[in-house]
């Protein structure tokens, strides 16, 4: 049998190649589920919800609904004939419809029915409800006040003498910083699509980041096993984590309503019923307090990280646990202690988002290495660059993993020169000394970014591959495609393993009844697993293949070898899809199932000690912005960054990656701010009053380089690295360096402290503090 050969040797990947289905959606062609066609006889559902932040249910008056033209039924609680509950948790906590109580405004109830999507969204809002209001905690303050009721169980890591360590310290930082939530706002909105089969069959259209996890769900709320079920789905509209667990609900809903009557049922909400039902970024208040010498030199840190949970638990543990995993972002501290309080509060359960709580966790550490800046009236690079972990010592993190692979030294350093960072920076503060209104500011921050789930079960990933007799190849894989490009670097890992074109594999939508048991596409390691997985079954495939030539051509497998176009046999070259066709005739196997598990990993929650990442991505950017002082209103005037994704599968879709991770996490940081009223209802439900980030927000001068010297030095699928969620936190350069220039109204002295999103309200109010400051 042929040896099988480390990944890094694989020779067609790596290459600069457009996304697999990039002219489809800039001609409006690829399919999502609500341009597939609709069987006769389709059915629509539309969700009712509720209009109180928390209430008892008094009574529930449907007569209306039902009566009004082109309804089927309604669905409650009560129809469900498994378990009403499609929480992700092991807690079971969140109901498809409310029975009883009302937890947040815009909790579903029920569910109308009808001939039209039209007929039934307007039928819902003929139910008449009546409540018994409650009193609700609307934000972690409100949360803590209360007594701080938990949705999950908290963490906690520590490693040192924190109380000896800030006790010692000459100097203290002490503060608290607010850091928003932000809304998903994927351009396709959550939808599923059920069409019911003989028996318990039913298959499920669903946009979902997690195809097994809602295969899960819809057969625990029909009764059913899972092998009745079959999730498809051929790509989303944008998912961003928004699609993890929060669709769910949908597919749950089109499913009990399919096999209920019989007939197929789509479900899709409005955008402003999306963004009130479904869950968000979490919000944290994080309050701190960090030791540190003269130098700037942190020298012990405690801090706790409250979060809003919302009314149940979701994935509020997991991602809270991931913020205390970022406390510490770039920087070794010698004691540290991090503890989470995921709490309760009567809104929308929030859920993952892209970076997963690591970029709540990086915000409020930069916060204090700010605060140390100014108050030692330093450049705050010169105090990250004197806390950077070690690359032989002082190099073990809060939660006891050593950091082995660390490159952000040099990251750093190339980005400062190739930025002209310190020229740039001396500009600035001369401009700021003679110009009134406009101030400037600049900053440079690091990332650093592990790369696994922690629940470390979910690392693992199945494949499927077929080879049929005109040597074309059939690839499915357990991965979900949401635009990111996974599909295109799945199958440019198949296409170079057997050294054929990239238009000879066929990439086919992500089934259950193919691959099952699949982990979400999340943790930015969906190119990582599913790669892995896929070449695991072209290598059992190919080890077939040159069995079958070395005996064919009474050759030793040794002398058989992998190229461009087929298979060389001693001195003779064949052609893949002739040795395709030959091995056919000879009934030797095209097709398996590939696996990957990911290597070394192992984590405690228990003991809060462990080795949860595989690997570090690492990157940094700079940002320089201009405020206007008297109004607030500011630009981002140019943005350079260096990131590292090892050696890159596909640097055209990296690149892609790293520069709309940084708008969508300038967007968090800025502009997009979540308002809830006194009422609790969600006012920022649509594009109205959500600002995300436009086109015309993008910096004017973007440099974006990837560390094309990288090579990830764990064997990973051709020795890259990662790139979905670590560049999002590179936009916290802006924030820092809004805070600058906010700060020079005040000669600097006075740290800016300003809370996400750095609306232009909050520069002005920052603006202010520094005026009355200066005195």
């Amino acid at each position: 049998m042929n040896k099988r050969v480390d990944p890094i040797n694989l020779a067609v990947l790596h290459t600069r190649t457009r996304h697999d289905s990039g002219p489809k959606h800039v001609t409006g062609t690829a399919e999502y589920i609500d341009d597939m066609a609709e069987p006769a006889g389709t059915m629509h559902a539309y969700l009712g919800l509720s209009t109180r932040a928390h209430a008892e249910i008094l009574a529930m008056d449907f007569s209306a609904v039902r009566g009004a033209p082109g309804v089927i039924g309604v669905l409650t609680a009560d129809d469900i004939p498994g378990e009403n509950d499609v929480s992700p948790s092991h807690k079971h906590d969140e109901p498809i419809f409310a029975e009883g109580r009302v937890q947040f405004w815009g909790q579903p109830i029920f569910a109308v029915v009808a001939e039209t999507r039209d007929a039934a969204r307007r039928a819902a809002q003929l139910a008449k409800i009546e409540y018994r209001d409650l009193d609700w905690l609307p934000d972690v303050r409100a949360a803590q006040q209360a007594g701080g009721k938990l949705v999950t169980e908290p963490l906690k890591l520590e490693r040192g003498d924190v109380a000896a360590g800030l006790a010692s310290a000459p100097r203290r930082a002490k503060g608290a910083i607010t850091i928003g939530g932000q809304d998903h706002f994927y351009l396709e909105g959550q939808i599923a699509y059920a069409v019911p089969g003989e028996d318990e069959d039913v298959t499920v259209y669903a946009s979902t980041q997690h195809p097994s996890e809602v295969q899960l769900m819809v057969a625990q709320v029909l009764g059913i096993r899972h092998n009745a079920v079959t999730i498809t789905l051929r790509r989303m509209g944008g998912g961003f984590g928004g699609k993890e667990t929060q669709g769910n609900l949908f597919a749950a809903v089109a499913a009990i309503a399919a096999k209920k009557w019989n007939r197929a049922c789509k479900i899709r909400p409005d955008r402003d019923d999306d963004m009130q039902a479904t869950g968000k970024r979490h919000d944290f208040v994080v309050d701190y307090d960090v030791g540190y010498d003269e130098t700037g030199k942190i020298l012990a840190v405690d801090a706790v990280y409250g979060a809003r949970g919302g009314f149940s638990s979701d994935l509020t543990g997991p991602v809270t646990d991931r913020a205390l995993f970022h406390c510490d972002n770039a920087y070794w501290y010698p004691a540290v202690r991090a503890r989470s309080e995921p709490l309760y509060t009567n809104t929308v359960s929030n859920t993952a988002f892209r970076g997963f709580g690591g970029p709540q966790g990086i915000m409020a550490c930069e916060r204090w290495i700010e605060d140390i800046a100014y108050a030692l009236g330093k450049d705050p690079l010169d105090i990250r660059k004197a806390n950077f972990y070690g690359v032989h010592e002082n190099n073990v993190t809060p939660y006891h993993q050593t950091v082995g692979d660390n490159i952000v030294h040099r990251i750093v350093d190339e980005l400062e020169a190739s930025s002209d960072y310190q020229a740039r920076r001396d500009a600035i503060i001369a401009f700021n000394r003679t110009s009134r209104v406009l101030k400037k500011g600049i900053s440079l921050t690091p990332v650093k970014f592990g790369i696994s789930f922690t629940a470390t079960w979910y690392n693992q990933a199945g494949a499927l591959v077929h080879v049929y007799k005109d040597g074309s190849i059939h690839l499915n894989h357990g991965g979900t495609e949401m635009g990111q490009g996974l599909n295109i670097k799945v199958a440019q890992v198949v296409a170079d393993a057997f050294g054929v074109n990239l238009d000879t594999v066929k990439i086919m939508p992500t089934s259950t009844g193919k691959v099952p048991n699949t982990s979400a596409t999340a943790a930015s390691s969906g190119s990582d697993l599913n790669g892995m997985a896929a070449w695991d079954a072209c290598e059992q495939i190919k080890s077939r293949l040159i069995a079958h030539a070395a005996q064919l051509y009474q050759s030793d497998e040794a002398d058989c070898h992998w190229v461009q176009g087929g298979l060389q046999v001693g001195r003779e070259f064949v052609a893949f899809a002739e040795l395709v066709a030959s091995a056919y005739l000879n009934r030797i196997q095209l097709s398996a199932a590939g696996f990957y598990k990911t290597p070394k990993i192992h984590w405690d929650r228990a003991t809060g000690k462990g080795h949860p990442f595989y690997y570090f991505a690492y990157g940094a950017s700079v940002s320089e912005v201009t405020i206007d002082t008297l109004t607030g209103e500011y630009t981002v005037d140019r943005v350079d960054i260096l990131h590292d994704v090892g050696k890159s599968l596909n640097p055209a879709i990296d690149q892609g990656q790293i520069e709309g991770g940084f708008v969508q996490g300038m967007g968090w940081l800025t502009t997009e701010e979540l308002v809830w009223d006194a009422k609790g209802q969600l006012r920022t439900h649509a594009p109205s009053t959500y600002k995300i980030p436009l086109a015309s927000d993008v910096p004017p001068v973007f440099n974006v380089q990837i560390a094309e010297w990288s090579v990830n030095p764990e064997p990973t699928i051709g020795r890259s690295k990662a790139v979905g969620e670590p560049p999002f936190m590179l936009a916290i350069s802006v924030v820092e360096a809004l805070g600058m220039a906010v700060a020079s109204v005040a000669e600097y002295r006075v740290a800016p402290q300003l809370d996400t999103p750095v609306t232009p309200e909050r520069v002005l109010m920052g603006v202010e503090r520094m005026k009355e400051a200066r005195g």
